[in-house]
């Protein structure tokens, strides 16, 4: 059974972490739809996994007196991430499919005119530039499908981070002191 503590850190600073998230969508939506493309938007959603759950972990192992085994520790970052990816994927499903359909297309467009400025920069051929373009229409990368897909490679990553903030927020043990 999952600690109080840790569940009710994990679901707290996951729901900070869904609301902050849904917030930077918001924002681009508003603010200039092209900064849905932009890399520092991504860094920026990026950073919002390490910084919140670094604060949930801080928090649980200092409610836990210190005594935090890497199980506990990888269990209260992945609730955190989990209900965070889960908000955030609830809200852009919702945005993109029923507010404003419309930003997909433009999102879209948006997304080939970068993908043929950057191949262009690096002299990626016209054929393989093409096949990508031809892939890329046939799918929308905003349907709740794809956005289920997305969210479960975002859980993975967010595992391999899980397990790296794990073994350094662990409280070492008698034998390691």
């Amino acid at each position: 059974m999952v600690n109080e503590i840790i569940k009710r850190n994990g679901i707290t600073f996951g729901i900070i972490t869904g609301v902050i998230l849904s917030l930077i969508t918001a924002l681009m939506y508003a603010v200039d739809i092209e900064l849905f493309i932009a890399w520092w938007t991504t860094l920026l959603s990026f950073s919002v996994f390490i910084i919140v759950p670094i604060l949930s972990l801080s928090k649980t192992k200092k409610e836990l007196n210190g005594i935090f085994p890497f199980k506990e520790a990888f269990t209260t970052y992945f609730i955190t991430a989990a209900i965070g990816v889960l908000i955030s994927l609830a809200f852009k499903i919702i945005l993109f499919n029923f507010i404003d359909p419309s930003v997909k297309t433009a999102l879209l467009d948006l997304t080939i005119k970068y993908l043929i400025s950057t191949s262009e920069k690096f002299g990626v051929a016209a054929s393989s530039l093409n096949e990508t373009i031809l892939k890329l229409k046939e799918t929308d990368p905003y349907s709740i499908v794809e956005q289920l897909k997305g969210s479960i490679f975002n859980l993975f990553f967010c595992a391999i981070l899980g397990l790296i903030m794990a073994a350094f927020f662990k409280s070492k043990s008698s034998s390691q002191e």
